[in-house]
């Protein structure tokens, strides 16, 4: 007896459809000789005031697991991407910023991104990207985040749903 679900595997989806993305993404920065976590990073920070944000703020916009992220930041010190420092009002946190040499090679791959985007709208329409953007932004919103038990997404899904 086959049993399906009653609805589609949305993670799988959204993994799918990141890879798909990705697919456009990766020649860049393989030329930059950077990694998808590594890009994700000098995007995080090259958003963020100051071009600079705590380690574990990094983590979380990243999506990159703390033990990881320290590994992934060790290499981009050493390779002169990302300067960390400990803030005097607390030695327990680092405070990551972008180096000139990062924010020179974000300059250079800012156009190429953009330029891949361009292609996406056209293929997509704006109102359509516009539209996804709204949607996976209110997605994020009503999954909480950390959250294991099963019905987790009752209470935000039914006031959304307005049952």
């Amino acid at each position: 007896m086959t049993r399906t679900f009653e609805h589609r595997n949305l993670a799988m989806l959204l993994l799918q459809a990141r890879e798909a993305l990705m697919g456009v993404f990766r020649p860049i920065l393989k030329d930059f000789s950077l990694t998808e976590q590594q890009w994700r990073i000098l995007r995080t920070l090259d958003e963020a005031p100051n071009n600079e944000l705590e380690a574990g703020q990094i983590a979380k916009s990243s999506c990159i697991l703390s033990p990881s992220l320290t590994g992934v930041l060790d290499r981009m010190e050493r390779d002169g991407l990302v300067f960390r420092e400990r803030p005097p009002e607390d030695q327990r946190k680092w405070i990551v910023r972008l180096t000139t040499k990062s924010r020179a090679m974000i300059a250079q791959i800012r156009p190429r991104v953009d330029a891949q985007y361009a292609l996406l709208e056209a293929r997509l329409g704006q109102p359509m990207l516009e539209d996804m953007y709204r949607r996976l932004d209110t997605l994020i919103e009503a999954v909480p985040a950390g959250q294991e038990t099963g019905d987790a997404l009752a209470p935000s899904l039914l006031k959304e749903s307005g049952s």
